[in-house]
């Protein structure tokens, strides 16, 4: 009788810390779950940012944007056919 009300107690212990052990892990996971969600948010916020500098380099390095600075800002022009001379190895 007395072995009987020790395994049951012992039993009904093993119950009560499973259950606990289920609650945490439950609450872990919503709490890793959004986390998650969140991380996956600032991953298409930095995609779509990437994308728009990608547009905005490919802007500014076009070859008609590249020869207006360099003739604005640098003074530059484009040499005469005489004033070109080529070199060979």
């Amino acid at each position: 009788m007395k072995l009987t009300r020790t395994v049951v107690a012992l039993l009904i212990a093993a119950v009560f810390l499973s259950a606990l052990a289920v609650i945490d892990a439950r609450h872990e996971n919503r709490l890793l779950f959004a986390q998650l969600q969140q991380l996956r948010q600032q991953r298409d916020q930095i995609n779509i940012e990437w994308g728009q500098l990608l547009l905005e380099q490919s802007t500014w390095s076009t070859h008609a944007r590249i020869e207006q600075m360099a003739t604005q800002k640098l003074g530059m022009e484009m040499p005469m056919h005489p004033e070109i001379v080529v070199v060979y190895p």
